[in-house]
């Protein structure tokens, strides 16, 4: 069982947070979103903490590789529709946003088979952060000491919107260029 180390359990936690969160918001109060909020610092911060701990420690496996990424789809395109749900956020926003998730899995799926290693970048890693940050003072949602947390919020989905829709171009094109280039996929 050397794929359950350490990180990979991390890994795993942030998923099972998830649905907690997510019953948290599915009855929205000061408390319940509160709770969300904290309970998704929490799988946020575990998501640096795998990573790091798996760099360092020499426990980077296939099976983490894989599962990282799932378990970041899995927690905020799960909160981001929560939030569309409770009319907190546009739908179109939360459309676009897992669409490219999709389809980036996708082609990261076929190039993976075909032996290529699709890595994320500079914009991705920026989109993914951003969109963190954003969940958190949209997810708080109610006014709290005089502060309405929402428009900041928005303003930081919307700057990830942008920088979803602009590493997603990336990633086609890069995965255009591996296609036209390569015989790898007519197997």
């Amino acid at each position: 069982m050397k794929h359950l180390n350490l990180p990979t359990l991390l890994t795993l936690s942030r998923i099972g947070m998830t649905p907690f969160i997510v019953v948290l918001l599915y009855f929205p109060n000061r408390i319940t979103c509160l709770g969300a909020a904290l309970l998704y610092i929490v799988a946020s911060f575990s998501d640096y903490i795998d990573g790091r701990l798996a760099r360092s420690s020499g426990q980077v496996t296939s099976f983490g590789k894989f599962l990282d990424p799932l378990a970041d789809k899995v927690l905020n395109c799960s909160i981001l529709i929560m939030l569309t749900g409770l009319h907190w956020i546009p739908s179109w926003v939360v459309l676009i946003i897992v669409a490219r998730e999709l389809m980036i899995t996708g082609l990261r799926a076929i190039a993976a088979d075909a032996g290529h290693v699709m890595a994320a970048d500079h914009f991705g890693k920026l989109k993914t952060v951003l969109q963190g940050v954003a969940v958190v003072p949209l997810t708080l949602h109610y006014s709290w000491f005089g502060v309405d947390p929402a428009p900041a919020g928005e303003v930081l989905l919307y700057i990830a919107l942008a920088l979803t829709v602009l590493s997603g171009g990336k990633y086609m094109y890069d995965f255009y260029v591996f296609w036209r280039d390569g015989e790898a996929l007519e197997k």
